[in-house]
């Protein structure tokens, strides 16, 4: 990891009283910058930590009744303040006075703490754009980031070092910082509201052990085939534990075609973020692909079984959880969104992802 620019002119983490972290989207590329964000945390325990990311991934980083700026707790463990965006409804209604309106208010807010730095972890236009509109006086971001454009905005730049992402995202903040941080524990909100709504279904179910089962994916690419999740679930159904099938919005489909290859034994869930999170808390594992899911799982240390294909496990698999990761070798990375599950992830039977469910549950099972 390398900044460039003078040595001398690193600020070290006595001279930082306030930094943001850009990070808009998504699941899980907010869920693999929380290393780094607790790293950043932990070097400077006494500054002002913020952080700007699209209002729909706030549960994420907040509880929904916690206020968005205040002393951290539980229900908002990392971050001091919270800055709330939404560009998609931005960029829809961009000949709107009320939208320059609320961009006008969203930039007001972001530069009343006078942040010190600012560290672009998405590397994309819009966010160093955020990134120098935060008025920070020193924005970090990548060497090379996501969009070129991007790096005409940072007044530093580091090389990323590390396979994963989340090690390169602590490579960055190690260049925002001038020193090494260690890798730390991260904890998610926690949502009591959400929690209870958890608690409750699961005994009006009678759901005891539970796996969670994600089929669903980015593009047609990553996601292994509805029939295998349905076969799956019905082995795991003999060994005692419930699927429950998590779906998002226009996953209808996919999910009641597990549930009928399941033969009845998986059940389809489809719940806001919030209390995705409690439930996967309580789950005994998860079998899914390169999602915002899994990475939620590993996260929270849920064991997991994670079917990659085009997209690289070695950059983009589970990270912080004991995980299984099936890849066949014939499968080439490439973040094409070609609509044809990768013929690499279709080599991946069902007897593999079982098998290696049972070794992952261990003890568990029976």
């Amino acid at each position: 990891m390398t900044a460039s620019g003078p040595e001398s002119q690193l600020p070290g983490p006595a001279g930082i009283r306030s930094l943001l972290i850009v990070r808009l989207g998504s699941m899980g590329d907010i869920i693999h910058t929380l290393p780094a964000a607790f790293g950043l945390r932990a070097a400077l325990p006494d500054a002002t930590i913020g952080w700007i990311v699209e209002e729909h991934w706030a549960d994420l980083l907040c509880a929904r009744s916690e206020p968005q700026s205040g002393p951290r707790s539980p229900r908002r463990p990392v971050v001091d303040k919270l800055h709330l965006v939404n560009t998609k409804r931005w960029r829809k209604n961009l000949a709107s006075m009320e939208t320059w309106e609320r961009v006008a208010a969203a930039i007001s807010e972001l530069r009343a703490p006078r942040y010190d730095v600012a560290v672009d972890f998405q590397g994309a236009a819009r966010s160093a754009v955020l990134a120098r509109l935060s008025g920070a006086s020193t924005i970090y971001g990548f060497r090379q980031p996501r969009e070129n454009v991007a790096s005409m905005l940072y007044s530093r730049q580091a090389l990323a070092s590390g396979s994963h992402i989340a090690e390169q995202n602590m490579s960055l903040a190690e260049a925002a910082v001038g020193e090494s941080l260690e890798t730390p524990n991260i904890l998610l909100p926690c949502n009591e509201v959400a929690e209870r709504h958890c608690t409750r279904w699961l005994q009006d179910h009678a759901v005891d052990k539970f796996i969670l089962l994600n089929p669903g994916a980015g593009w047609g690419a990553k996601q292994w085939p509805a029939d295998r999740y349905g076969q799956l679930a019905q082995e795991l159904a003999k060994l005692g534990f419930q699927p429950l099938i998590n779906y998002g919005p226009n996953e209808e489909d996919l999910a009641r075609a597990v549930a009928a290859s399941s033969g009845g034994a998986a059940t389809p869930i489809c719940w806001p973020l919030a209390e995705l999170i409690a439930l996967t808390r309580h789950a005994s594992l998860l079998v899914g692909g390169d999602t915002g899911p899994m990475h939620l799982a590993a996260a929270l240390g849920i064991p997991v079984v994670a079917l990659f294909g085009p997209t690289n496990p070695a950059r983009n698999g589970p990270f912080g959880a004991r995980s299984i990761v099936l890849r066949d070798p014939s499968s080439q990375t490439s973040h094409q969104r070609r609509s044809q599950t990768d013929p690499g992830l279709l080599r991946i039977q069902v007897a593999d992802a079982l098998a290696a469910a049972l070794q992952l549950l261990g003890k568990s099972v029976g």
